[in-house]
């Protein structure tokens, strides 16, 4: 069996230059979907991951999945056995978690703007409400006497400190997400007084990072937070999220996040969390990088055209599946995701080319000038880096071609 050289690539099996994913090579498993473009998601990268996170983090930090980077029923059913939680962020995620065998205590309710019928079935479900602002506490206290019922709670915090050199900043300054820290103690007095029942914090301040210090540093400062709120809560704390923030390397200069370090510096902080709190069940949440590797981006090429000097290979898939991969998902300046030519992949690279979608817009840009093997109508286009944040945060709709089908194989 070859041994492709990108990193992204490495960890699935290639035999006879072919990408195989859950064992099966990618041509088969093209003809057993039926269309293409597709998403695939291996379930061996899947459990493997988790152990990792298993083997890396402290046995008594309870590992949540944020639903939100990957919704797929079957990774969340898949997924119901091998974590602690989840974590979702509207009323159809909480759904999906549900139907589950999770049970409904260990799945978090977060994100601003919940809907009044939302708020109403987190109640009546039992899941941990994450309560994002004054009126929404107000909201689910009525909710609770209306239903005789006593839910969940725990406070979502807007610190003002933010996780340093992350993809995506979600603490610090004036933020959509929480109650600002210093208008937490506040709050609780009137959590006190509502038909709740306080269960503790939840305090996220990044995503997407690669530096182990850096998390490190957000932690300890997570963990002097919530201890400064433990001596005015309502009730012992019971539920405390840190957030995660890890991330996963995207481009050629990423250097992956260092587990194992991560995991000895968490060790590090946790204790003293433990002292305090002997009752916290501490949870660490992570969505991309439980799912983000183990998935692909599959699209066929159609057309192979010059322009004024430029190769341009056009498949049948593009930003209204993949928004992320075309650089307009986040990226300030935009680079190319980890691809390869799926049925050709340790074939030398021939020649440069840029690969776009099928859809009437310059935007639509898979990869650009590019190394890659000699490509050719009908052979199968890869992107890797695509189990997070790939169809459900794409236009799918957009100029009304079919969405892509996913798999778990």
């Amino acid at each position: 069996m070859a041994q492709p050289q990108h990193p992204a690539i490495a960890a699935f099996e290639v035999e006879a230059g072919v990408l195989h994913v859950g064992g099966i090579p990618l041509p088969r498993l093209a003809d057993r979907v039926g269309s293409t473009p597709f998403f695939a998601y291996d379930r061996r990268l899947l459990t493997e991951r988790v152990a990792q996170l298993r083997q890396s983090l402290p046995a008594d930090v309870h590992l949540s999945y944020a639903i939100k980077a990957n919704p797929m029923p079957a990774i969340v059913q898949h997924l119901a056995r091998l974590v602690d939680g989840f974590d979702v962020a509207s009323g159809f995620e909480m759904k999906t978690a549900l139907d589950t065998e999770m049970n409904a205590e260990h799945v978090s309710f977060a994100g601003p703007g919940k809907t009044c019928e939302e708020l109403s079935r987190a109640v009546a479900a039992g899941v941990v409400i994450h309560i994002e602002s004054e009126r929404e506490l107000r909201t689910i206290a009525g909710l609770a006497r209306e239903q005789e019922m006593r839910p969940p709670v725990a406070l979502r915090v807007n610190p003002d400190f933010e996780l340093k050199a992350s993809g995506m900043r979600m603490g610090g300054g004036p933020q959509q997400f929480g109650i600002d820290a210093e208008r937490v103690l506040a709050i609780l007095s009137d959590v006190a007084l509502a038909a709740v029942d306080f269960r503790g914090f939840h305090i996220f301040a990044g995503s997407q990072n690669l530096s182990a210090d850096n998390i490190k540093i957000t932690q300890e400062q997570i963990v002097d937070l919530v201890l400064k709120l433990a001596d005015h809560t309502p009730a012992p704390i019971r539920h405390v999220n840190i957030g995660g923030g890890f991330g996963i390397p995207y481009f050629p200069k990423d250097k992956p996040l260092d587990l194992k370090v991560t995991g000895s510096y968490l060790a590090g902080i946790i204790p003293r969390l433990r002292a305090k709190l002997p009752e916290a069940r501490v949870i660490v949440e992570l969505g991309r990088y439980i799912v983000g590797e183990c998935g692909i981006y599959v699209s066929r090429i159609v057309d192979r055209k010059d322009s004024r000097g430029t190769t341009f290979l056009v498949t049948d898939g593009g930003l209204n599946h993949q928004l992320a991969a075309s650089g307009n998902f986040g990226q300030v300046i935009r680079r190319n995701y980890p691809v390869a030519i799926g049925n050709r992949v340790t074939n030398p690279e021939e020649e440069t080319v840029t690969v776009v979608g099928c859809l009437c817009t310059p935007l639509d840009l898979l990869a650009d000038k590019i190394a890659l093997p000699r490509a050719d109508v009908g052979d199968l286009f890869v992107v890797f880096q695509s189990g997070a944040y790939g169809m459900s945060a794409s236009p799918t709709a957009f100029l009304g071609h079919p969405p892509p089908v996913e798999v778990l194989v």
